[in-house]
């Protein structure tokens, strides 16, 4: 089944609901988890409890929704190259179960923030740890999936372009996270994941807003 200007914006609007629910999962753990102090993180887990568990339903809503959205991609690009639109679906979708897994741990730390802090810390650090392997994937999929958008005729090359120097974000910061650990670099503070945040946001924007060129598609599955 062909994509239409509809169906195109539904994945804008997919990926708009990735890009939120994921937002706020980050607000709240940043405002509820400090590595450095364990007692304030403990205090944070039983005050704000209601607040977690919602940051926690966020996250697995984020990675839900994102299979979706991944396969969407997918099917508006499989005309460009049809190994290659696997490819990317394939790296898209690794992750999903690795990251929900590894919520478990912070759960985990959750509950733990009552009995033991010395194990919930555990369990955060662990949490902390397979999210730098998670983002192995969440960098690796953007590669090919810049190199459809820029291969296509009819979506923005300049897209695919800041795709592909944006997936060494979360790379960078997986190999910071285990090679100099404390130091990984934050969203601000890594220029290569501005630009992986920014060119996904405004992948999101345009086929939200602009949509496809639907005969510009038709001519690619033409050739």
């Amino acid at each position: 089944m062909e994509p239409t200007k509809k169906n195109t914006r539904i994945t804008g609007l997919i990926g708009i609901i990735v890009l939120v629910s994921g937002s706020f999962t980050h607000s709240v753990n940043s405002k509820l988890i400090s590595y450095e102090d364990k007692f304030a993180t403990a205090n944070n887990f039983i005050n704000y409890e209601s607040l977690f568990r919602i940051g926690f339903i966020s996250s697995l809503i984020m990675e839900t929704v994102f299979i979706f959205y991944a396969f969407n991609l997918y099917r508006i690009l499989k005309p460009v190259n049809k190994n290659l639109s696997m490819i990317m679906l394939i790296l898209a979708l690794i992750p999903v179960p690795l990251f929900m897994l590894n919520q478990l741990n912070q759960f985990d730390a959750f509950l733990l923030a009552n009995n033991d802090i010395e194990e919930m810390m555990f369990f955060l650090t662990v949490h902390k740890h397979g999210g730098l392997i998670v983002s192995i994937f969440f960098g690796l999929w953007l590669f090919p999936l810049g190199l459809l958008i820029y291969q296509s005729k009819y979506l923005p090359k300049i897209l695919g372009i800041f795709l592909m120097v944006g997936c060494f974000g979360y790379l960078i910061h997986f190999f910071q996270g285990f090679l100099i650990p404390n130091f990984e670099s934050s969203l601000w503070t890594n220029p290569f994941l501005i630009i992986t945040h920014i060119s996904e946001l405004l992948l999101m924007l345009w086929l939200l807003i602009k949509g496809l060129n639907i005969e510009k598609w038709k001519k690619v599955t033409e050739i």
